[in-house]
C-alpha cells in the first residue's frame, strides 16, 4: 500500500467520523428540544389548571409564584375508651397511644406537592408504632384519611377482677379514620386557604358542609400480657361504624394578614359492625343504633407578605357509640405547625 492510498483512507475515515459526530449532535439537540417542549407543555397545563377561575376573586385568590416550600412539625395522638359485659365479665378500658412527633419538608408546584418526614423517636427506637396520613383539600371536596398500627397503647382496665395496669406491648391496635367533606359555598369559602395555603382567603366567609365519616379497627390483648399475667382475659374489641351528616365552617380574615378557621361536621352513625369478644365469646352491638361521630378542624394562618407565611392547624375525630353490649369512644387528633416560602 503506497502513501497516497493511506492518505485517501485517512481522509475518508475523518469525513465519516465528522458526519457521525454531526448526526449525534443533531440527535442530542433534538432530544433536548423535545424535553423542553414536554416540560413547557406540562407547565402550561398545570398553570391553566392552577389559575382556572372557579371562585369569587373578591373572596378567594391564588397566591403568586410557581413553587411553595414548607417546613412542618406534626404531632398526633389517639385515646380509646370502651366498656362492656361478655360472658359475665365486665371490662372498662381507658387507653391511649404514645404521641408521634415528626418533622417534614414539602414542596408544592402549581398545587401538586411532595414531602418527606422524619421521626427522631423512630430513629432512636423509642417509637415503634406506624401511622400513615393522607389529606386532600380542593375547593369543593376535602378528605382526611389516617391509618394507625400501635403497640404503645397503654392504660387501665377496670373490671370484676379489679383494676389492672396495661403496659406498652400488652395490646395491639389497628385503626382507620376517614372523613369526606363537600363545601357548598366553595366560591367564597376555601378549606385549602386554611390547610394547604394554595389559596388566599381575602374576605371572611362561611359555608354549610355535607360529609361522611368512618371509623374502623380493632384492639386485642397480646401474648406478652398473658405471659406477664396468666389470669388476664383474652379481649378483642372490634369497631366499624359509618356516619353521614352535615355541619358548618367559617374563615375569619383579620387585617388582611390573619386567617382564623373553625369548622365542625357531626355525623350520625347509620350502620355499625361493633362487637366485643372475651375469652372466645362474642357479643355484637345492634346494627342500627343512634350514635355520633364528630369531626372538628381549626387553623390559624399569618401571611407576613406575598412570599412568607406561617401558622398551625388541628384536626380531630371523636366518636361516641353507646350500646347495651359495648360502649366505644375514640379520640384521634393531629396538630401541625408550619412555615412557608413562595417562589
Amino acid at each position: 500500500m503506497n502513501l497516497k492510498t493511506i492518505h485517501r483512507r485517512l481522509l475518508l475515515t475523518a469525513i465519516i467520523l465528522m458526519g457521525a459526530m454531526d448526526i449525534s449532535a443533531q440527535d442530542s439537540i433534538t432530544t433536548y428540544s423535545r424535553d423542553q417542549q414536554m416540560r413547557s407543555r406540562v407547565d402550561s397545563v398545570l398553570t391553566q389548571r392552577y389559575y382556572r377561575i372557579t371562585y369569587d376573586t373578591n373572596y378567594v385568590v391564588r397566591p403568586e409564584g410557581k413553587l411553595t416550600l414548607k417546613v412542618r412539625m406534626n404531632q398526633t395522638g389517639n385515646s380509646f375508651h370502651a366498656k362492656g359485659t361478655v360472658n359475665g365479665i365486665y371490662s372498662k378500658a381507658d387507653l391511649q397511644t404514645s404521641h408521634k412527633t415528626t418533622f417534614s419538608v414539602a414542596g408544592i408546584y402549581r398545587g401538586i406537592g411532595v414531602g418527606m418526614a422524619i421521626n427522631p423517636a423512630k430513629w432512636k427506637g423509642i417509637y415503634k408504632d406506624y401511622e400513615f396520613n393522607l389529606n386532600y383539600y380542593s375547593s369543593k371536596v376535602s378528605v382526611d384519611f389516617s391509618y394507625q398500627r400501635s403497640e404503645s397503647l397503654a392504660g387501665d382496665i377496670h373490671g370484676d377482677r379489679g383494676e389492672q395496669l396495661l403496659e406498652s406491648g400488652d395490646l395491639t391496635m389497628k385503626v382507620i379514620n376517614v372523613v369526606g367533606y363537600y363545601t357548598f359555598n366553595h366560591r367564597r369559602f376555601s378549606y385549602p386557604a386554611a390547610f394547604t395555603q394554595s389559596y388566599i382567603q381575602r374576605r371572611s366567609a362561611g359555608s354549610w358542609l355535607a360529609g361522611i365519616s368512618y371509623q374502623g379497627g380493632s384492639i386485642k390483648t397480646t401474648d406478652d400480657l398473658k405471659a406477664r399475667n396468666p389470669n388476664a382475659p383474652d379481649v378483642r374489641i372490634y369497631v366499624g361504624h359509618l356516619g353521614i351528616g352535615g355541619g358548618y365552617g367559617y374563615n375569619w380574615v383579620l387585617g388582611k394578614k390573619w386567617l382564623l378557621h373553625f369548622s365542625m361536621l357531626p355525623t350520625f352513625v347509620v350502620y355499625n359492625r361493633n362487637n366485643m369478644t372475651v375469652n372466645g365469646e362474642r357479643k355484637k352491638a345492634q346494627r342500627m343504633r343512634f350514635n355520633m361521630i364528630f369531626n372538628e378542624r381549626a387553623a390559624i394562618v399569618r401571611n407576613f407578605s406575598s412570599r412568607y407565611f406561617a401558622g398551625a392547624t388541628l384536626v380531630m375525630n371523636n366518636s361516641v357509640f353507646d350500646d347495651d353490649v359495648v360502649v366505644v369512644n375514640q379520640n384521634k387528633w393531629r396538630a401541625r405547625a408550619f412555615f412557608g416560602l413562595r417562589l
